[in-house]
């Protein structure tokens, strides 16, 4: 009987720990850094327990703010829109050794711009 309890204990506790309950709290907090291409300047974004993400980019050049709102999954990747509304995609990978790195494109305002963002996680 103690054999049976133990193996019925394991099973619910290996079905009890999915993955993203172990990985994506390595992402929660704020992350910010730099942007460059066609446009430059800095983001900023917050990844909130599940997993959703909300922040701005500012464009040095046009001196405005575009809103940052997506979703980050259990392994690090980001897919978020840019601007408001979406306009442009910000997407890319997030590391547990708290980097990120990814690209954007923004259609607003006109021609479509581009480029590339990198990062890291605020202590």
């Amino acid at each position: 009987m103690k054999k049976f309890f133990l193996l019925l204990l394991t099973t619910f506790l290996l079905i009890g720990c999915s993955s993203d309950d172990e990985t994506i709290y390595d992402y929660i907090g704020t992350w910010s850094g730099t942007y460059s291409g066609t446009d430059k300047g800095l983001w900023n974004f917050v990844v909130a327990d599940d997993g959703d993400v909300t922040g701005t980019m500012h464009s040095e050049v046009n001196n405005e703010n575009y809103n940052i709102s997506g979703h980050l999954d259990a392994s690090g990747q980001l897919t978020a829109d840019l601007g408001l509304p979406a306009d442009g995609q910000f997407t890319g990978t997030l590391t547990i050794d708290k980097k990120g790195n990814g690209n954007w494109t923004n259609a607003v305002p006109t021609p479509t711009r581009s480029g590339a963002w990198t990062g890291e996680k605020n202590k």
